[in-house]
């Protein structure tokens, strides 16, 4: 049984499975390639016709999780470019106004990424009358790399953009938007707590709940102009957009990779900055005036997410996921 339903770019094709309305691998952002890449989110092309949303869409460029993590359970691999891409589980089409909320995934802003898991079915969620979404973002170099202001922070750029998509079109998959959460865990928590605190993510959500993680994992400028100089030595290029957008998506990965292992085993914050040390994550939102104006959590405590109810806690049994 099938479902459709008029976005504003287009008609989707999703289906429908014990009363769940299943929708999935729909773009709220043009494909980061090609004369997109390394570039802010950009808006999607309208399509013609109805658009099969029956599927997972791909994941963002990303090298495997390291050795010590592969014994989580296996993702999907998906082909293709359309990797800004959401899933939506829904109780309810049309105008029947059901509180959204909104998963952000975690990976240390280096892997995973993704609504594109059976990790994060929303069957249950649609089951208990909520609208379920689940986004995907860039990350590692493809998200963080830091190139100057008014092209940082791509990651949290991509949230953002799926937060104005489903404002502009929740409505019509049964969901309220005025009624919309956030929550995330790990990198996800993380991205949470610094959305709270992002001048462009205000008024796209009501409530956030941020599930070990918190707004802390920011670096300057400064540190995170290191990583990228680390990053084009390691590629003989000059550390700038147009050099980097070049390089064939591969060897910025198998370089990215070097680069983690280079951290770690010489964590000098001479090399990589204080922050990154300590954190031993490289690739971080970077505070650069724009996108993030200043350190969050002093920008949440002068009231950048007043009105906001907020729920921060981390999980008993987080562990277990390794278990599984």
């Amino acid at each position: 049984m099938y479902a459709v339903v008029n976005t504003l770019y287009g008609r989707v094709r999703g289906s429908v499975l014990d009363g769940v309305n299943i929708f999935k691998g729909i773009p709220f952002a043009a494909p980061p390639f090609g004369a997109n890449r390394f570039r802010p989110p950009q808006p999607v092309d309208s399509w013609s016709g109805v658009r099969d949303a029956l599927s997972y869409g791909p994941k963002t460029p990303q090298l495997p999780y390291p050795q010590e993590m592969d014994i989580l359970p296996p993702e999907l691999v998906v082909p293709g470019e359309d990797c800004l891409n959401l899933n939506i589980w829904s109780p309810a089409l049309g105008s029947a106004g059901r509180p959204v909320m909104v998963w952000v995934p975690g990976g240390m802003f280096e892997y995973h990424g993704t609504g594109a898991s059976p990790w994060y079915d929303g069957t249950s969620f649609a089951r208990d009358g909520i609208v379920c979404v689940t986004i995907s973002y860039r990350v590692g170099a493809d998200g963080f790399l830091y190139l100057g202001e008014g092209n940082a922070n791509r990651g949290l750029r991509d949230q953002v953009a799926a937060l104005e998509w489903v404002q502009a079109n929740i409505a019509a998959f049964g969901g309220d938007p005025g009624n919309v959460t956030i929550f995330g865990e790990s990198a996800g928590a993380m991205s949470v707590g610094t959305l709270l605190s992002m001048p462009r993510a205000a008024g796209l959500f009501h409530r956030a709940i941020a599930q070990s993680g918190a707004a802390h994992n920011v670096v300057s400028a400064a540190t995170a102009q290191l990583v990228c100089q680390r990053l084009a030595e390691k590629l003989d290029v000059e550390p700038t957009r147009d050099a980097f957008a070049e390089l064939p998506v591969d060897s910025v990965l198998s370089a990215q990779g070097e680069l983690m292992n280079d951290l770690m085993a010489n964590p000098d914050p001479e090399l990589w900055g204080g922050e990154v040390v300590l954190s031993m994550l490289p690739w971080q939102p970077a505070i650069d005036g724009e996108v993030i104006p200043e350190l969050p959590l002093e920008r949440i405590a002068a009231g950048s997410a007043a009105g906001i109810d907020l729920v921060v806690g981390t999980n008993t049994h987080e562990h277990r996921l390794f278990l599984v």
